[in-house]
């Protein structure tokens, strides 16, 4: 079950909700708005952005150190 990261239009309260199925609607815990953005999450962000700079000449081993042969 992935956790989704959302901003309210309205109150600009940031919220994280676990989402079971996408059709599920979403509302602010403080004000109860029904209008909420979707948020780039920013785990996702360093993650994306490490592994375009992990490469051969980085010496680094990747997301884990290299141990696990992900790489």
């Amino acid at each position: 079950m992935p956790i989704y990261e959302y901003i309210c239009e309205d109150c600009n309260s940031q919220f994280e909700k676990i989402v079971i199925n996408r059709q599920q609607e979403i509302s602010c815990p403080k004000c109860s708005s029904k209008k909420a953005t979707i948020r780039l999450s920013v785990f996702s962000s360093a993650v994306a952005g490490s592994a375009k700079s992990s490469g051969p000449s980085s010496g680094g081993g990747g997301c884990c150190g290299g141990g696990c042969g992900c790489h």
